[in-house]
């Protein structure tokens, strides 16, 4: 990779999945003087590790959950006190690493397949009390002292509609969200980005790129359930597409010296709903080869972007879990979801899955 950047002259790299990030892929290009938006390693292990992360918040006195640490399927037994609770891989899993166990049997199976199978490599396994209340994701771009906050998302985690069925990377989303308005957006900026920025600055590990906050909205405010150190989807199929500024002069003001100081963004007015089509067999595996029919009948002004396609034979086949994001704009967000769901629904594959539900009550039904 860093070869090929410096053939090409690229003038800025853009790294987008978690595993390379984690893995050091900007240290190497910085190491060869290609300019980079996203984290070092370091500070990478943000995402990269569930358990660092709950070390970060609690050193810059960022809310989240309670938590427990465990090594044994026994030891995370006697950890829970109540029920539902969070069981959580520390390492990357794909989205697909935690757990919301209703019951003993649950969490057995869970932390038996995490610590003794371990299906998400050997890691220790967090044990977390579940936080009730409305989901949201607020996406920062970062430049190592100040975040800029995005427009906030809500995503839809859950495989089945009504929030049923194991956790997935995300089934779609909607941006904006009502409730949220600047003051609060400001609010959740200052106690929870900033003060993660400062403490990973004054650690010598300055964060730049985007740190993605999933939080839960509880009666107690805001709580932080993970971060992410990029731009995490389907939220950024419904954020993006409202942003007007140049992101890429964003991205560039980054990595310079001055960052992102007085940088302003400016926002399309519209909402923006997405609908994840997945797999069959998704989240607990996925169906390849499948002729996917439809994509020549959506609607101008209606985005799909491909996640898990390839091409074979002339045509596009399944290839991943989440498929394809379906992502349309509207006068509001009823408008932008009656357009979403109505492309989707012209996309045919066999074992084809989708929610029915995204953005379902912010669209007033």
């Amino acid at each position: 990779m860093t070869g090929a950047a410096i053939d090409a002259g690229v003038d800025l790299v853009v790294v987008g999945p978690e595993a390379p990030l984690v893995d050091g892929l900007v240290d190497a290009l910085r190491a060869a003087a290609v300019p980079c938006f996203g984290p070092v390693r370091e500070a990478a292990r943000l995402e990269g590790s569930k358990l660092y992360a709950k070390e970060m918040m609690e050193a810059a006195g960022v809310p989240t959950g309670r938590h427990w640490v465990v090594l044994t399927v026994a030891e995370g037994l006697e950890a829970i006190d109540a029920y539902p609770t969070v069981i959580k891989a520390d390492g990357l899993a794909a989205g697909k690493g935690v757990v919301i166990a209703e019951d003993a049997a649950e969490a057995r199976a869970a932390l038996t397949a995490m610590l003794e199978e371990r299906r998400f490599g050997d890691h220790p396994v967090l044990v977390e009390e579940l936080l009730r209340g409305d989901e949201l994701s607020v996406l920062a771009l970062c430049d190592g002292e100040r975040a800029l906050a995005l427009a906030p998302a809500r995503d839809f985690k859950r495989i089945g509609d009504g929030d049923t069925g194991p956790n997935t990377g995300g089934m779609g989303a909607f941006s904006p969200v009502a409730e949220i308005g600047p003051a609060l957006l400001a609010e959740i900026v200052a106690t929870v980005h900033q003060p993660v920025l400062d403490e990973m600055r004054n650690r010598g590990t300055p964060f730049q790129g985007v740190l993605y906050a999933g939080l839960m909205l509880t009666g107690d405010g805001p709580r932080v359930l993970e971060f992410n150190v990029r731009f995490g989807d389907p939220e950024t199929q419904v954020v993006l597409p409202r942003l007007r500024s140049d992101l890429l002069d964003l991205l560039q003001r980054a990595t310079r010296p001055g960052g992102l100081e007085g940088a302003e963004l400016e926002w399309d007015e519209r909402a923006a709903v997405t609908v994840v089509l997945a797999s069959g067999g998704y989240p607990e595996s996925s169906s390849s080869g499948d002729v996917i029919a439809g994509l020549d009948r959506i609607a101008p002004g209606v985005e799909v972007t491909h996640a898990g396609t390839a091409e074979a034979d002339g045509e596009i086949v399944t290839a991943g879990g989440r498929v394809l994001n379906v992502t349309a704009l509207g006068a509001d967000v009823g408008a932008a979801r009656d357009a979403a769901y109505a492309a989707a629904d012209m996309i045919e594959f066999d074992g084809r899955q989708l929610r029915r539900d995204i953005a379902l009550h912010a669209a007033g039904a």
